[in-house]
């Protein structure tokens, strides 16, 4: 099977994701800065979000390219990916809209977690149908920071309800591994 109608499907609900998370911000009535204040916990959930789908666009867009097939493995590790994605906007208005309290950032962290766990297991049936010796294997190694990024979830969704400043610092350490496209790949590839 070829991989185009899977990137195609693929970045069309990214791109519905992200217009759906826009459309929560709510507009102040008033034409000050002042009304921008009370939204700045919305403001920047919604920041950290949209940084977070754009790291999980750009690195899914970098491991297909290395990839040359796909089979209904990969497809339904890809959907189970897009799930996860699809819940963003719901636990990241909800962190958002209660300032940043522990339940909301417990979920918000739980969903990070799982498409982080999503994104490994695709990853992991694009190695098993390539084979463990191809390009992509190759590319992806062990996945340190694969790896890291799930452990420090971890930690953040049980530092949540003790400290949600705790946990929201450590999605941002996360973003900002991530925020860098990984290059594995390109430099395997030599594209």
């Amino acid at each position: 099977m070829t991989k185009g109608r899977l990137e195609a499907f693929s970045d069309g609900v990214l791109a519905i994701i992200i217009t759906i998370m826009v459309l929560e911000l709510k507009v102040p009535h008033e034409p000050k800065f002042e009304a921008l204040l009370p939204l700045w916990p919305v403001l920047l959930s919604y920041l950290l979000s949209f940084v977070y789908l754009g790291i999980y666009w750009n690195n899914h867009h970098h491991l297909l390219h290395a990839a040359q097939h796909v089979d209904g493995r990969v497809l339904w590790a890809n959907l189970h990916l897009l799930f996860w994605l699809s819940l963003l906007p719901f636990v990241t208005a909800w962190m958002g809209e209660t300032g940043f309290q522990g339940v909301p950032v417990l979920a918000y962290g739980l969903d990070l977690l799982l498409a982080a766990v999503a994104y490994f297991i695709l990853v992991r049936a694009l190695i098993a149908r390539h084979g463990d010796a191809s390009t992509l294997a190759r590319a992806i190694g062990s996945d340190f920071k694969g790896r890291l990024s799930m452990a420090l979830y971890a930690v953040a969704v049980a530092a949540s309800l003790i400290d949600p400043r705790v946990s929201l610092a450590l999605y941002v350490v996360v973003a900002v591994l991530w925020l860098v496209p990984d290059r594995r790949i390109e430099r395997t590839l030599g594209t």
